[in-house]
């Protein structure tokens, strides 16, 4: 990281850093001088949330990256969870995206497996919902 990437947070909120988490009292910035692994607390999924495959397959990137020690589990399921919708997406965003994401994930880079995956969940809720689609449209 050239000079660093600068985080703003508000008071009371909370980032995830290399598997710990911090919350901060009050407004601060940090400037992160090296390459770590995080989650801003707004991109972080609560299990109650992965109602879908893509925000299933969302979680358990998630875990890989807030929780070391369940890495390699959670990249296991993850690359079984992409294998499984290949198999039944028709959609060719969502199926390039998959694609994308496997890669992705065999290249052990799950923050940015994340960033597809969190790409990916519009078009999924629009072919879910095809009526909701039509009638933004109308």
């Amino acid at each position: 990281m050239a000079g660093g990437l600068k985080i703003t947070l508000r008071a009371g909120e909370r980032i995830f850093i290399n598997g710990g988490v911090l919350r901060v009292d009050r407004k601060v910035s940090l400037e992160l001088m090296n390459d770590v692994i995080f989650l801003l607390e707004q991109h972080v999924m609560k299990p109650e949330d992965t109602t879908t495959p893509f925000k299933q397959l969302y979680f358990m990137i998630q875990m890989m990256l807030m929780d070391p020690s369940l890495h390699m589990k959670a990249r296991t399921m993850a690359r079984e969870s992409v294998a499984n919708l290949l198999g039944s997406i028709s959609n060719r965003i969502l199926k390039q995206g998959l694609i994308d994401t496997a890669e992705l994930l065999d290249s052990d880079r799950p923050f940015d497996a994340l960033k597809k995956v969190r790409s990916l969940l519009p078009v999924e809720a629009a072919e879910m919902n095809p009526q909701e689609q039509s009638k933004e449209v109308a």
